[in-house]
């Protein structure tokens, strides 16, 4: 990856020129004053920058961190002890599709277990923006190479939800921070229904090791069972196990069925991690859940 230039994220503060933004800056802590975990910003993609500022005009977007932010928590000695060739990275920049089926439903991918960054946790399709490309190209493409599905630009009435920012490892207590992401959330909309395009997957087994069609009720839940607390999960009577698509090395899919407590376990605060709905797509998945509430009007 590195051999490629990467897109990196640039921050704009008060009317400032861009600055490239550091590996150890959190970018929710450059923007919130008080020290908050979310607040809206705007964005352009200029010159294979991807900058973040707060202006008056345009459409403003949330921007997340976790509460348990391993850059957050990071001490001066901390920070000091991860590899300068580390340090120098920059910040990355990912695009994740929230992909809605005609019929409400939306997709979700287990990450091949022999990947080095959030290996067998659920997230939805997607990867890093490559230079010259447009968010939505970035998406579809990603979405075309993880799952064999190929939708045209056209046709999918793309909205950013919103923008998460991931480090790996995702707790201090796993160790210092390899990887720093903004990942920015779409919601691509299909007139077809799961099953339509059920038929059209064709995962990449080195990437995906699983598939979901998730519905509401199944979100809700997901997104109940919040990471670093420990309210109680909402079930909504959902059934005991959850159908899914298994990949195998070969690329073919066979039906299958996960425990329901898989999608409602949280992110161990130490130890290895587990099987489990990524911190960052709960919060995509609520703000899927808060546009189905508040659909955009007719053009």
């Amino acid at each position: 990856m590195d051999k490629v230039r990467r897109i990196l994220v640039y921050v704009c503060k008060d009317r400032a020129a861009p600055q490239r933004a550091q590996f150890v800056q959190s970018i929710t802590g450059h923007f919130s004053d008080g020290g908050g975990d979310q607040m809206e910003v705007n964005w352009s993609l200029e010159k294979n920058q991807f900058i973040l500022y707060r202006g008056d005009k345009g459409l403003r977007i949330p921007l997340k961190r976790p509460a348990f932010c391993p850059i957050k928590h990071l001490s001066v000695t901390e920070a000091s002890a991860i590899p300068l060739d580390v340090q120098q990275r920059g910040i990355d920049v990912g695009v994740a599709i929230i992909l809605q089926t005609a019929n409400q439903k939306v997709l979700l991918t287990r990450r091949a277990k022999e990947l080095r960054i959030f290996p067998n946790v659920w997230v939805p399709p997607g990867g890093h923006l490559e230079p010259d490309e447009t968010l939505l190209d970035a998406g579809l493409r990603e979405l075309q190479e993880e799952t064999g599905l190929k939708l045209e630009p056209e046709e999918v009435s793309p909205k950013i939800l919103g923008l998460w920012e991931s480090v790996y490892p995702p707790m201090l207590s796993r160790g210092l921070p390899q990887r720093h992401h903004i990942v920015i959330y779409m919601l691509l909309h299909s007139s077809l229904s799961h099953l339509q395009l059920q038929a059209f997957l064709s995962p990449s087994p080195a990437e995906v090791s699983a598939c979901l069609w998730a519905d509401s009720r199944l979100v809700r839940a997901i997104v109940s069972a919040v990471d670093g607390e420990d309210a109680e999960v909402r079930l909504d009577d959902l059934p005991s196990s959850i159908s899914v698509s298994q990949v195998s090395t070969g690329g073919a899919l066979s039906d299958s069925t996960l425990p329901l407590t898989v999608f409602v376990s949280r992110a161990p605060v130490s130890g290895p991690d587990v099987e489990r709905v990524s911190t960052g797509t709960k919060f995509a998945l609520e703000l899927w859940l808060k546009s189905l509430e508040t659909p955009d009007p007719d053009p």
